[in-house]
Order: C-alpha cells, then sequence, then structure tokens
C-alpha cells in the first residue's frame, strides 16, 4: 500500500533493531523503502541494505553538507555505485543554506557535477534544498536546457509533463513553488512536519502544499531517523510512520489513506521505476466510492483531461483497450451496498454508451446502491434526444463539468465548439434540476478560470450546487 520514498536506514540510529524496524514498516503496508546515500561510505552502506533485503532501494550520492570533503575520486565512485541493479537514483544531493558546513560556491559545484552524472546514467536525482530554492532551480533549469534527452525515454506522445527527472524532497517551499517544479518534472515528497498544524501567524507550508497539491504529484517520505510526524514528534522516526503522513494528506485533500497510498506509489514507480504498473480498472474504488469505467471514448478533448495520455487517476489505470459489457460490469461491482454510491465516471464520457448505463443503473438500484453520474453534460447532443428524462428512478445525482462561463474559453478548454456546447451543457443542467436529481455543477481549478463568477451563475441561474475540482 505504501512506499517510503526517503529513509536513511544505514544509520548508526538502528544498528540494534533494524530487523525488527523493516518488519514493523512491513506489518505497517510498506512495499519498499528507498535509502540516500548522503556520502560515499553512506552511499555504498544503502547499496548493502538494498542487496540484503528485497524491499529496500538505493541511491547514491553526496548530500551538500559533505559537498567540501568531495573531489574528483569520489564522483567517480559515486558514477560506479549507480551501476548497481538496485540503485534507482541520485541522492540526496542539493543545497543547503541554512549551515553552510560546505561553502555555497562548492555546494552549487558539486551539486552541478552530480546532475551530470544522473544524465549520463538518465537516472532521476533526489534533492535537497534548503533556503536555497533559487539557486537550486537555477542549475536544475540550466541542465534541463542542457539534457534534453534526460529521461525523454519515459515520455509518452500525449503525456501533460515532462518525463520525471526527480524529486524535492522533505519539500520545504509552497504550492505555487510545487507547481513550478511539478511543471520541470520533478516530484514533492511531504514527511513529519505536514502532521505539526499551524501556528499563529506562521502557516504550515507543508500542510498548505499537501491540500493545494494533487496526490498524483505527490510521494510520501519520513526521512528517518529524523522528522518524526505527530504523535511521535521529537522521538526516532522510522518507515512504519508513513502512514500517518498518509493519513494526514488524506485528510486534507478528503481522500481515504489508501488513495493517497495508492496514488503516491504509482508516482514512485513512474520516477524510479520501483513496483508494478497498475493493471487497467473497469472499477475503480477513491474514498468509499466505486467508479465504472465504461468508456475512455470522448466528444471532447479537454486541455487539462489525461485521456490520451497515460489516463492513471489515484494510481488506478483507466486506459482500457476494451469496452466492457453490462455483465462484465455488474461481475465487477459486486456487491452496490458496499459502497457509499456507484459512480459513472472514467476518463470518457457516460453517456455515449447510454443503454449499457441504464442496464447497469437500474441493477444497482434494484440491489439498493446508489448511483451518481459525472458527465461533460452533452449527452443531449450525443444521443440526440433529451436523454435526462430516461435517467429519472436510475439516477440519483449527477456532477456536470462546468469548466468555464465563458463561451469562447469553455470551447478552447473542452476543445468544442463553445457557441453549440456550452448552450447544450446549460439547458442539460438546467433539466437535470427540473427533473429533481441532486445536480453539482464542477469546475477545475485554473487560474485563468473566474471562480466567483461560476459559483455566482450556477447558484443564480441553474440552482445547482458548485464543486472546484483540483488540477491535477
Amino acid at each position: 500500500m505504501f512506499i517510503d520514498s526517503h529513509a536513511h536506514l544505514f544509520f548508526k540510529d538502528y544498528q540494534n533493531d533494524l530487523a525488527e524496524v523493516i518488519k514493523r514498516a512491513q506489518d505497517a503496508g510498506v512495499d519498499y523503502i528507498v535509502c540516500p546515500g548522503t556520502d560515499l561510505p553512506t552511499s555504498k552502506q544503502s547499496v548493502e541494505l538494498a542487496d540484503k533485503y528485497d524491499m529496500i532501494y538505493a541511491c547514491v550520492g553526496i548530500h551538500p553538507h559533505d559537498a567540501s570533503k568531495a573531489d574528483a575520486k569520489a564522483l567517480e565512485e559515486i558514477e560506479d555505485l549507480s551501476r548497481h541493479p538496485k540503485v534507482v537514483a541520485i541522492g540526496e544531493i542539493g543545497l543547503d543554506y541554512h549551515y553552510n558546513y560546505s561553502s555555497p560556491e562548492r555546494q552549487r559545484e558539486i551539486f552541478s557535477s552530480q546532475i551530470d552524472i544522473a544524465q549520463r546514467r538518465n537516472l532521476p536525482v533526489v534533492v535537497h534544498s534548503r533556503e536555497a530554492e533559487e539557486d537550486t532551480i537555477r542549475i536544475i533549469e540550466g541542465k534541463l536546457n542542457n539534457g534534453k534527452s534526460w529521461r525523454n525515454n519515459l515520455v509518452h506522445e500525449y503525456d501533460r509533463y515532462p518525463p520525471p527527472k526527480g524529486v524535492f524532497h522533505c519539500f520545504p517551499g509552497d504550492s505555487k513553488l510545487a507547481w513550478k517544479l511539478i511543471d520541470m518534472g520533478f516530484y514533492v515528497s511531504l514527511t513529519g512536519p505536514v502532521t505539526y498544524g499551524s501556528k499563529p501567524n506562521k502557516p504550515n507550508s507543508m500542510e498548505e502544499v499537501a491540500a493545494k497539491v494533487s496526490a498524483e504529484h505527490i510521494l510520501l517520505e519520513t526521512d528517518s531517523p529524523y522528522l518524526s510526524p505527530a504523535p511521535h514528534r521529537g522521538k526516532r522516526n522510522e518507515p512504519s510512520y508513513v502512514k500517518l503522513i498518509a493519513q494526514k494528506i488524506a485528510e486534507l485533500q478528503g481522500l481515504s489513506v489508501e488513495d493517497i497510498g495508492k496514488a503516491s506509489s504509482f508516482g514512485v514507480h513512474k520516477l524510479f521505476g520501483i513496483g508494478k504498473y497498475p493493471e487497467s480498472a473497469i472499477a475503480y474504488r477513491i474514498r468509499n466510492s466505486l467508479y465504472l469505467n465504461i468508456t475512455i471514448r470522448c466528444n471532447a478533448d479537454c486541455v487539462f483531461c489525461d485521456r490520451k495520455g497515460e489516463a492513471i487517476v489515484k494510481g488506478n489505470n483507466l486506459r482500457i483497450t476494451k469496452e466492457p459489457n453490462v455483465d462484465e460490469i455488474i461481475r465487477t461491482i459486486g456487491n452496490p451496498k458496499w459502497y457509499e454510491e456507484i459512480v459513472f465516471c472514467g476518463f470518457g464520457e457516460p453517456t455515449i454508451r447510454l443503454d449499457v448505463l441504464k442496464d447497469v443503473a437500474a441493477w444497482v438500484k434494484d440491489q439498493g446502491g446508489k448511483v451518481r453520474l459525472n458527465t461533460d453534460g452533452h449527452g443531449n447532443i450525443i444521443n440526440h434526444r433529451n436523454i435526462v428524462p430516461e435517467l429519472v428512478g436510475l439516477v440519483d445525482s449527477i456532477s456536470i463539468s462546468l469548466n468555464s462561463m465563458d463561451v469562447e474559453q469553455y470551447g478552447r478548454l473542452m476543445r468544442v465548439d463553445g457557441r453549440i456546447f456550452f448552450p447544450a451543457m446549460v439547458e442539460f443542467a438546467k433539466e437535470c434540476v427540473r427533473n429533481k436529481f441532486d445536480v453539482t455543477m464542477t469546475m477545475v481549478d485554473l487560474d485563468e478560470v473566474d471562480e466567483a463568477k461560476a459559483r455566482a451563475f450556477v447558484d443564480k441561474e441553474i440552482g445547482a450546487k458548485f464543486k472546484n475540482r483540483p488540477y491535477f
């Protein structure tokens, strides 16, 4: 369920009970642990631990604190170590201007040299940045410009983000900086401080990131033996506590712990190649709802949708190669009463398969379940008739993608003719309200979209609820 993406298990803190620490991690649902070195000796120890334990993978690198001790020979040995089959990254590397145990100039030099190693080896980097974000990003941007082939073998034709280059561990910034790094091809990883809460006049930036950055871009880490989460703050940290970090992020995002575990584990897989790529799913669970992925076809082609890319949501693979029939969907559901609701969603438009939707929904209702339809609101155009009355008695609630109040912007975001599809969507929503459905209009959280105007329109003109859904 979980992967601790950053734990220093070679430290003396574990010399007497490492086997027990690993056993507790396994019992807590931790499948893998990534162990980054901080200098040449500890990098060698990380590799030794990876050799000894199947669940441990190593990173090799020289921490900024030890940059003054690094020489050309040490860097050569780091590169040699990186050829070990269980070495998944160059790290922990970066800049730390808080302590300056090594001069900033030497830190920048060693950081730059180790990114060069990562690029030659086509490996990601694990980045430490403390009070040095401007220089850290400047150096990385320079390396990205000069090494455009770095990790490009991982690019899919329709990927919305660059290939994963690395992770900023124990992320020190706010959500604005996090999204900048995500757009550069980096993950952010969160650790114990996300559980500490905020103080008056001192907000918790890690908590803000956990609330505003979607789970698809967040990795979990303990940074053991440091930064223990509450209620273990001040004590030795260990990988079994990664679940406490996941619980806090889940709370802030309105998701389940399992959702966070799956999403972050897939991120680790993409970045480090650890674990398995998820098999495609007809049904997938988020929170206590079961989502039905009945088609990947859609009449729209939204700029914020990953339908043509990997089509992964919270670690669930929705890239089906064959549309399931009614019997296959029903068998996949099991007992509808196990779930809060059964949701027709996926990356396609469910009303494209209206007959299948209606047959499955009728079965769910007969079994005592609740049904929700997530739709772009174009069902009437797709089916050349008013389909809303046909959903009465089969569907309890309907979520409709509003996306923008500006007709031109709506068309641009969804890659449809806004002059035709925007009024059709609005009329579909009003018809759903008239037929007494529980209707929610949703909008992706994009800076360029006027949320206040959309909220007012939904309330006054449509008479529905409004929800701003996160961009991922």
